[in-house]
């Protein structure tokens, strides 16, 4: 394994999961986001499930690279909804989202790279 490629991926295991406890422990800033972007704040749990999966499988990529493959793949489509739900009400409010989204690219490509699609 790459030593960009672990830097990347804790990176990403770090982000994801402290936004994952945020959602998951009632943290009243991704309520608000909810109800910016018109979201139900019962769907709130459910994004932050999402965000942990994604995180438990950064890490378990390690080990299985198709979990990692398929986890970076899915916080990849989770984080163009989050941008495209700020754009769709008007938020330009969009530069963590953006870092999110390039985290999870990158650890996606040089997974990619390091040890292919499987």
């Amino acid at each position: 394994m790459s030593t960009a490629f672990l830097v990347v991926t804790a990176l990403g295991v770090l982000f994801n999961g402290a936004a994952a406890v945020t959602y998951l422990i009632g943290h009243e800033y991704p309520k608000t986001q909810a109800d910016m972007k018109g979201i139900p704040r019962k769907y709130v749990p459910v994004l932050g499930l999402l965000l942990a999966a994604g995180t438990v499988g950064l890490l378990a990529g390690l080990a299985l690279p198709l979990v990692g493959t398929l986890a970076a793949c899915g916080l990849v489509l989770y984080f163009i909804g989050a941008i495209g739900a700020h754009l769709r009400v008007g938020s330009h409010n969009i530069v963590g989202g953006i870092v999110f989204l390039l985290t999870a690219v990158a650890v996606l490509v040089l997974g990619l790279l390091d040890h292919g699609a499987w």
